[in-house]
């Protein structure tokens, strides 16, 4: 069973920076795409970045060049480093995980994953 538990979240001014990370366990998959997905009030899921086993990354139009994502293989921990925070950044930020046998590793699938966290609210005012 995957868990996936995020942490901080919290409120930021425009042009601001938060750090978010996604603790993993439980998986078992030999190539995994793990990634971040956000939903703002009365709005669609929208899938921000995505971090496949090969260390390739991808990013929405969105927030490219101002957002990045890493992970420390050894603390099974994804990251997302939001910089130049916007208003419109606002959101629930989820992390999602998936065998890329099972899903195309690309910003988009993100919120059809398997496996995702509760999420942690960013506020950027």
């Amino acid at each position: 069973h995957v868990q996936l538990v995020e942490s901080g979240g919290g409120s930021a001014l425009a042009g601001g920076s938060v750090r978010l990370s996604c603790a993993a366990s439980g998986y078992t998959y030999s190539s995994i795409c793990m990634g971040w997905f956000r939903q703002a009030p009365g709005k669609k899921r929208e899938g921000v970045a995505a971090f496949e086993s090969d260390g390739s990354t991808t990013y929405a139009d969105s927030v490219k060049g101002r957002f990045a994502i890493s992970k420390d293989n050894a603390a099974n921990t994804l990251y997302l480093q939001m910089n130049s925070l916007k208003p419109e950044d606002t959101a629930m930020y989820y992390c999602a995980a998936d065998s890329v046998l099972n899903s195309i590793c690309l910003p988009p699938r993100l919120p059809y994953f398997a496996n995702q966290g509760q999420g942690t609210q960013v506020t950027v005012s």
